[in-house]
């Protein structure tokens, strides 16, 4: 009798294929996913579109010169675009990633720039305290423990360095109800119960309804949540993109001005917040 829990490699390669295949839909398909896209943009605030982004925002927070340019990508993938990058800004990067065939690929995708070895958010294999930028892009609502996943970042994490994660948000209203990783149009809106069963059915009967992740999203997350679950494992402060990026270039035209002023207050900040992307920094104290 085969085991409910075996693993199925069949569509394990399916998602692989899925996340290096390049082709795109055609027709009707590919019309109705650009209009989701663009309306979903159009919609919300962006999260930072770019590792060169992202690494920017970070100068503004940890102290390269003293700490070194060591950063680790946590569920690279197996095109590990951000890896590239961080090569190309003088980082020492390093990929981690639990499934093989994404491994392979991702390797021979660097071709020696940089290695991807084998390991979860839970456990990544790294050393304490090595790393002065760590990237969980899309990583945090597949992994089985957020509590643990979260502990294994702040101890590979120098005192002063920073986690930068980009994840779900379940407050996040789409007017088509996509949400980037179910085909189920409103998922994050359903009630758990109910998220659960559709989870059960991925795993077991309908893998297409999350592209054939072995590991799908499994939490939902609200800025707010992401900051207890932050402080709660040691992270002292906590930024939002739009927090760092006026804090590093002040906007110029007046509509930017205005929002940026309005930003300071602290309800209309929850609430913008509260609709973008689930996307934060944490921070390490330093050392006393």
């Amino acid at each position: 009798m085969k085991r409910l829990t075996a693993a199925r490699p069949d569509w394990e390669k399916k998602y692989v294929e899925g996340k290096t295949n390049r082709a795109r839909r055609k027709g009707i398909g590919y019309l109705f996913g650009v209009g989701d896209h663009l309306l979903d943009r159009f919609t919300h605030p962006s999260e930072l579109k770019s590792v060169e982004e992202v690494i920017h925002c970070s100068e503004a927070l940890v102290d390269y010169e003293t700490l070194g340019r060591h950063a680790a990508v946590i569920g690279c993938g197996p095109k590990p675009d951000s890896l590239h990058r961080l090569a190309q800004r003088d980082y020492t990067p390093i990929g981690i990633e639990p499934i093989e065939g994404a491994i392979e690929e991702a390797n021979r995708d660097l071709d020696g720039v940089a290695v991807v070895k084998k390991g979860t958010a839970e456990k990544c294999g790294l050393d304490d305290e090595s790393q002065s930028l760590v990237l969980l892009e899309n990583v945090l609502e597949h992994v089985d423990s957020v509590r643990k996943s979260l502990e294994e970042m702040y101890r590979i994490l120098k005192p002063g360095g920073v986690l930068y994660i980009l994840t779900t948000n379940r407050h996040r209203l789409s007017l088509t109800g996509v949400n980037w990783e179910y085909s189920i149009r409103y998922f994050n809106l359903f009630p758990k119960s109910v998220r659960e069963s559709y989870i059960h059915s991925q795993l077991h009967h309908r893998p297409q309804i999350a592209r054939y992740s072995p590991r799908p999203a499994v939490h939902w997350f609200s800025y707010s949540d992401l900051c207890a679950h932050g402080r709660d494992v040691g992270f002292a402060r906590f930024y939002s993109s739009v927090d760092v990026k006026n804090h590093i270039a002040p906007p110029v035209k007046s509509k930017a001005k205005v929002t940026a002023r309005l930003l300071r207050n602290s309800w209309f900040r929850a609430a913008y917040i509260n609709m973008a992307p689930g996307e934060i920094f944490m921070w390490k104290r330093p050392s006393e």
